[in-house]
Order: C-alpha cells, then sequence, then structure tokens
C-alpha cells in the first residue's frame, strides 16, 4: 500500500450487502446485520493505523424505517446492544463517535443512549467516528434549512449553510466506498458529496475487511483531484 502519499482525510461508507450475504448463506436476514455490525471495528483500527482522521458509516437510513417492523425492531435492538458495547471499545481507543441523522425519529431510549455515547467520548482525539442512524441527505438539508428558518442572514453563503449540516467543522468525504454491488450514493452525504471520489465494489459489506479497505485507499491514492479546475 502506499505509505502517506495522499491519504484521505474522511472516508464515508455505505454498508450495503448485510441482507444478501445472508441469502446466499441460507441465514436469516438478521444474521447479516449482525456479522455486518462486526465489520465496522477492523476498518475503524485501519483508519486509526493509516491517520485518518474521519469516518462515517451509513447505519441506518430514513426510508429504512419502511422494512418490515420485525427487521426494523432488530436493528433498533442491535443498536441497543452493541453499539454499547462498541462504544465503550472506541472509548478505549480515543475514537470520538458522532451520530449524524435524524434521530427524533427513534425511541427515546436510543435518543439517550445517542447522548451518552457522544458525551462519553467528545474529548478523544485519534479519530472521529461518524454513524449516520436515520439519515437521508434531502432529510438533513431540509433539517439545515429549518434550522436556518430563525437566523438573520441576509446573503447565505456555502460555509455558512455547511456550518447547520450534521457534519459541521469536519472535512467533506474525500472518497466514498459502497459495498455490495450497487453504484448510486442512495441520498447519502449529498451536499458534501460535490467533489467526492467514488469507489464501488462487489464484495458485501460482512465480507469487507481490512484488506480490502486498504485497496479502496490504494486506488484512490493514484487518482487526479483536479475540482472543477
Amino acid at each position: 500500500m502506499m505509505k502517506n502519499i495522499n491519504i484521505p482525510k474522511h472516508i464515508a461508507i455505505i454498508m450495503d450487502g448485510n441482507r444478501r450475504w445472508a441469502k446466499e448463506k441460507g441465514l436469516s436476514s438478521f444474521a447479516g446485520h449482525k456479522k455486518g455490525e462486526e465489520a465496522i471495528e477492523p476498518i475503524v483500527d485501519t483508519a486509526i493505523e493509516l491517520g485518518i482522521p474521519y469516518l462515517t458509516f451509513w447505519a441506518f437510513s430514513t426510508e429504512n424505517w419502511h422494512r418490515e417492523k420485525k427487521e426494523v425492531s432488530f436493528l433498533l435492538n442491535l443498536y441497543r446492544e452493541n453499539l454499547d458495547k462498541k462504544v465503550d471499545s472506541f472509548h478505549r481507543k480515543n475514537v470520538r463517535v458522532n451520530v449524524i441523522g435524524n434521530i427524533s425519529m427513534f425511541p427515546k431510549d436510543i435518543q439517550e443512549k445517542t447522548k451518552q455515547w457522544m458525551e462519553k467520548t467528545k474529548n478523544n482525539k485519534k479519530i472521529t467516528v461518524n454513524i449516520a442512524l436515520s439519515y437521508g441527505g434531502r432529510d438533513e438539508i431540509i433539517r439545515a434549512i429549518n434550522k436556518l428558518s430563525n437566523q438573520q442572514i441576509i446573503q447565505l453563503t456555502i460555509k455558512q449553510f455547511s456550518n447547520y449540516l450534521d457534519t459541521a467543522s469536519q472535512p467533506d468525504p474525500d472518497l466514498l466506498i459502497r459495498t455490495g454491488g450497487e453504484k448510486r450514493l442512495s441520498g447519502f452525504l449529498l451536499w458534501q458529496m460535490e467533489y467526492t471520489e467514488l469507489y464501488f465494489t462487489d464484495i458485501y459489506w460482512p465480507d469487507f475487511t481490512a484488506e480490502e479497505f486498504k485497496k479502496a485507499i490504494d486506488e484512490y491514492c493514484y487518482r487526479q483531484r483536479r475540482f472543477g479546475r
């Protein structure tokens, strides 16, 4: 792997393919989600090793609320049980956990847990890990506009608007990785992805290893970014 050459500062990941991974193995979709949750920490560890300061994982979209009630209920319980443990592990590694998305759509106990996770890790400096829960790109933009509605701003600038987004004060993603074979953004970080480099892989998220992560970064390092110039 190329060392310290053009390493991205912020990588966003659409963790796609949990259900298809499970189906191909004759397992329930629940098993796919559980295995997918286990795949997160090795990627965070690798990002720390490479000195990447920001990671964003899309864990649950606003559209996911329309899935079968049993699956939604399982995912909510997975967050209650496993993310609590994962945040403890991240905290020991000096990881700041930041949850983005429309958290008001979650049950009160998960809203409270979210606040606790962020408060517990807010002073950690090694890496910021954004977990996108109940997140949709258009929803984020509308929420930002609603926050702005009470502000006395004569002429809104791009920088000012960015300060009302969920990723305020963070750099835009340099690289987006989407697993599972689909080749679209699906509304993820619409505002922030203006010049993000895109990397798509057919590998399902539960099989996306640290080596595959490094492979994506390798390809990014060889690309030339012109930002429209």
